[in-house]
């Protein structure tokens, strides 16, 4: 199994004592500085692909807008890491293809071909914000994806189709992997992973905020589906489960308490909760309210526990003999890639520095045995 990283800038309230917009910008300036000295410490270990979430009006929560330029500077700080879009907000409100085509083109030109090309459709709070047709998104998601291949794999691209007009222009750069990067899908329910199987795309998954034997469910559904695939969506068939989680490891358990880590996860599963009821649950069918409420409810009013999160492995946090216990188990449960979320709630940049560094030393090359470590001293 490669360990990957999972970065969706995380910037916690309070901001700071200065007034808005200041405390806001200066948080912002050092998320992504600290996030850029994480990124460029894990491509020194080892770590297999660094992914940039694209997300918009997630105050607190996600910070990561414009993930091209995130990875186009990481392109220049880097040698060995891949460089994902987790994800790329494909239907055509969002951006139009010939963008999307351009800026992932771009990113893999910079990287000497690094890029993986995650794709999504995200949630209604941003797919309203956007305009997006939420009964056509799918839809619209795979005939960008289409578009965009297109784009790449012909000199001279036209369309006039359903969604889509487009005149005769050779849109340029075209992507130094040939034909052209892999392609991933995010998805959150077993029809969705099966969408994915079916159309030879790679699976990005999730194991927070549910066993991680639901995870094991959809990963076994995605596995079956890509033994129907019949005819990929792309020409590069790219069959690999990903999952991610939140991970910190430490020297030890009761340094990573000190580092405030159970904070750290109690803010995200509690920030997470409250956006949810705020933005997004207006948007949802009553009978998904009702099925989410009691326990989105729950973790809004804090009433939860951390430790029982790692307890049941749906998070990884501890040494680094018990990080490698739990990320063994997620191996064994079909994921290829896990995606160690690792910049999140108030951790440190040191107490984040370490974590990365105990991962790339002692645990990475346990669960990924080819993977070659470079020793940096502190």
């Amino acid at each position: 199994m490669k360990l990957d990283l999972l970065y969706e800038i995380d910037v916690p309230k309070p901001w700071g004592p200065e007034p808005w917009p200041q405390n806001q910008r200066k948080r912002e300036q050092r998320a992504y500085r600290e996030a850029l000295e994480q990124i460029a410490l894990a491509d020194k270990l080892g770590f297999n692909t660094v992914w940039m979430v694209e997300h918009h009006f997630r105050e607190g929560r996600s910070h990561s807008s414009c993930p091209e330029a995130t990875l186009g500077a990481l392109s220049q700080i880097t040698e060995n890491i891949r460089l994902g879009f987790g994800v790329a907000l494909m239907p055509h409100e969002f951006t139009p293809p010939i963008r999307v085509a351009e800026k992932v083109a771009t990113v893999d030109v910079l990287s000497n071909g690094r890029v993986e090309w995650g794709t999504g459709r995200s949630t209604p709070m941003e797919q309203t914000a956007f305009g997006v047709d939420r009964e056509a998104s799918r839809d619209k998601w795979r005939a960008a994806i289409e578009t965009v291949v297109g784009m790449w794999e012909t000199q001279y691209y036209e369309e006039d189709s359903e969604y889509f007009t487009f005149p005769k222009r050779n849109v340029t750069p075209k992507p130094v992997q040939d034909p052209h990067p892999p392609c991933w899908v995010a998805a959150t329910s077993p029809s969705s992973a099966e969408v994915a199987g079916e159309a030879g795309l790679g699976l990005l998954s999730f194991a927070i905020m549910q066993p991680i034997q639901v995870m094991a469910d959809v990963i076994k559904r995605y596995r079956a589906a890509c033994e129907r695939m019949e005819e990929p969506l792309t020409r590069v068939v790219n069959n690999r489960a990903a999952a991610y989680t939140l991970v910190h490891c430490a020297d030890s358990m009761d340094e990573a308490e000190t580092n405030g880590v159970w904070d750290a996860v109690w803010w995200w599963y509690q920030h997470l909760a409250e956006f949810m009821l705020e933005w997004e649950f207006p948007h949802f069918p009553q009978e998904e309210k009702d099925k989410l409420f009691p326990l989105m409810k729950k973790h809004a009013e804090g009433d939860l526990e951390p430790k029982m999160f790692n307890d049941y492995d749906m998070i990884i946090v501890g040494d680094p003999d018990q990080c490698i216990e739990k990320m063994k188990t997620y191996e064994s449960l079909g994921v290829d890639q896990l995606l160690c979320y690792m910049q999140f709630g108030d951790l440190d940049h040191d107490a984040i520095m370490r974590s990365i560094e105990l991962i790339g030393k002692h645990v990475l090359p346990e669960v990924d045995a080819e993977a070659s470590v470079t020793v940096v001293e502190k």
